[in-house]
């Protein structure tokens, strides 16, 4: 299954970076994760929005050939990085890419309460009628690192317990995404 993801934080050492990159590791039998870079975006313009740029075609384009999307954001000011709510900006607009695509949502972070905050506003901007993605209901599937130094080491997540449960959330959202 091939799986766009989106990384919500820029930043070269971003825990939820390594958290992509710890989930195309471990479940390379079973997905094909890609990174989407989202940092060279322009800034969302509905004057451009008919005629957009290179960039923001190609970006779009990865997401249409993508089975899926995996978004994977920290929290900023108890919402979602302007970086990342500008590609969902340009994802809302004119051909819909995202409509009833499968989208799996997590994050990390070194604080205490593990995104919830920017899942919640991310899950209310999935819903938009721009974008009306598939997302896997959070009963059970929210993905939530907290305290993420003590559970990464040399850039992937080594907690057990923590990754025992994401294996259990991908296989539910595996199925989520073929039905």
């Amino acid at each position: 299954m091939k799986i766009a993801a989106l990384v919500g934080s820029v930043r070269k050492e971003s825990l939820n970076l390594q958290l992509v990159e710890t989930l195309r590791e471990r479940y390379s039998d079973k997905l094909d994760i890609s990174v989407v870079e989202i940092a060279g975006l322009p800034f969302y313009d509905q004057d451009q929005e008919l005629d957009p740029s290179e960039e923001v075609k190609r970006f779009k384009q990865e997401i249409l050939n993508a089975d899926a999307v995996l978004i994977v954001t920290p929290e900023y000011n108890w919402s979602v990085p302007g970086v990342l709510k500008n590609a969902l900006d340009w994802l809302s607009r004119v051909d819909f890419v995202l409509k009833n695509k499968p989208v799996l949502i997590a994050g990390a972070t070194p604080g205490v309460m593990g995104t919830i905050r920017a899942q919640q506003h991310l899950r209310q901007i999935l819903s938009s009628p721009g974008l009306q993605a598939r997302v896997l209901q959070p009963a059970g599937n929210e993905i939530l690192i907290t305290q993420a130094f003590a559970k990464f080491k040399d850039g992937r997540l080594v907690d057990e317990a923590t990754l025992g449960f994401i294996d259990e959330v991908v296989e539910r959202f595996i199925d989520f995404a073929k039905a």
